[in-house]
């Protein structure tokens, strides 16, 4: 394990040790044009690693954005955490670039530390504050981690760090949830997920906040905009703008990406791997029929 210091700029002179699971490369990879995730929250136990390396181990593109809170800066200042798979993440990011992915790296608030170095190049990565990808099919959208639009963030910063102890106390009892549904052979379930839904307040919020980043994005006379931070996979119109928000990989466990043709789709692997395990079960038993 190695030891950054979060609260120093020193932290982009970590450079991930060899992986402690090694990459697969025995399975084909599903390719896209580009992928965007974000939210993954690294240095905190909420933080869904493990399902990251299994969707980064089976899946490619051309580009590769990272779209904020890719490091939680704010948890690992109150205490340090860093578990293996946590550097088999930051690995198979950096060799992604090695190999020729054209990586941009845009911080969001809770990893705030690395836009001071906005505009510049580490390890293959470009850190930019925000950037415009054109797609295949010719459209201009904005890339933005999307804190800029939060007023809780920005306006009142205590309250929103009370807000991430909640959260923080959410994801505890999330990961309770998930390893009892795992003993008993059940798919992931987002508890956290589940209950944003049905509080109106936060049904509310996330609307609210679409509806600002999306007006923001038109205003700049781009066709769409791709964001993160509310931790809330969506694709939708507003207004004649193409809102994306790719999720993140604490709860939701989703990512955008983008097919040659330029059409736009939402990953869900917690789907994607209940699938892929149905799928095997199924040929299992099949097999041992015929034998």
């Amino acid at each position: 394990m190695t030891v950054i210091d979060a609260s120093s700029a020193d932290v982009l002179a970590f450079l991930p040790q060899r992986p402690s699971v090694v990459e697969r490369g025995d399975i084909p990879r599903r390719r896209f044009r580009t992928i965007w995730i974000s939210d993954v929250h690294l240095g905190t136990r909420g933080c869904n690693a493990d399902m990251l390396i299994d969707f980064l181990d089976h899946v490619d593109s051309e580009q590769l954005y990272l779209v904020g809170d890719m490091i939680d800066g704010w948890r690992l200042k109150k205490k340090f955490y860093w578990p293996a798979a946590h550097n088999d993440v930051v690995w198979r990011l950096m060799k992604r670039a090695k190999r020729g992915t054209r990586v941009t790296y845009i911080p969001g608030n809770h990893d705030e530390v690395f836009r001071q170095f906005a505009g510049l190049d580490f390890g293959g990565v470009r850190i930019r504050r925000k950037a415009i990808h054109t797609t295949a099919d010719g459209r201009r959208l904005l890339v933005l981690h999307g804190d800029e639009f939060d007023a809780i963030t920005l306006a009142h910063r205590w309250l929103s760090k009370i807000g991430d102890s909640a959260y923080t106390a959410l994801m505890v009892l999330n990961r309770w949830v998930n390893a009892a549904r795992r003993r008993l052979g059940m798919p992931y379930w987002s508890l956290s997920k589940h209950a944003k839904a049905k509080v109106k307040n936060a049904v509310a919020f996330i609307s609210r906040f679409e509806e600002v980043v999306a007006h923001a994005a038109g205003s700049r006379g781009v066709d769409g905009v791709v964001c993160g931070h509310i931790h809330t996979a969506e694709i939708r119109d507003i207004n004649g703008v193409a809102y994306y928000n790719d999720g993140d990989w604490v709860e939701g466990c989703t990512a955008l990406v983008e097919h040659f043709d330029g059409r736009m789709e939402l990953l869900l692997w917690g789907d994607e791997i209940a699938a892929r395990v149905a799928a095997d079960r199924a040929a299992q038993r099949a097999g041992s029929i015929a034998a």
